[in-house]
């Protein structure tokens, strides 16, 4: 998404409530300085003194996912779905196999990759999720 997000209009536009828990899920995932997991926007939900379970967490991040403001990317083999407010697809992450970070890249790649799709193919493209694995710049020095 470009910019901030105003949650209630976005929700009241589309003919969604605002609730609490909506507010304080959205608000969670916005200030996270990572990817968060379901459990994780739980506990910081809870933390802020919003009483809510999973369930509600995933019906609210499900509501934002199909609104176009989150998304939910699996970044390593079995993990757990981790969570973001939505951004353009010229985004890729970069996960460290070794401690575990995870780096947004900016870069040409993704608009290449679509268009020789789109245009060599006659793929169109709908969404990009890329995940490269490695060693981040700390851990291969470490």
């Amino acid at each position: 998404m470009d910019g901030p997000v105003d949650l209630a209009a976005t929700l009241r536009q589309r003919g969604h409530r605002v609730t609490r828990p909506r507010r304080a899920v959205w608000d969670a995932l916005a200030r996270a300085d990572h990817h968060p997991t379901v459990e994780e926007l739980a506990a910081a939900v809870t933390a802020d003194g919003v009483d809510v379970d999973p369930a509600s967490v995933y019906r609210a991040l499900g509501l934002f996912e199909e609104l176009g403001l989150a998304r939910v990317s699996r970044l390593g083999d079995g993990d757990a779905g981790r969570w973001e407010v939505a951004h353009p697809d010229e985004h890729f992450h970069l996960v460290c196999q070794d401690c575990g970070e995870v780096e947004h890249h900016v870069g040409s790649l993704v608009a290449q990759l679509t268009e020789h799709l789109e245009e060599g193919h006659g793929f169109r493209v709908t969404g990009v999720e890329l995940v490269v694995t490695g060693r981040c710049a700390r851990c291969a020095t470490g």
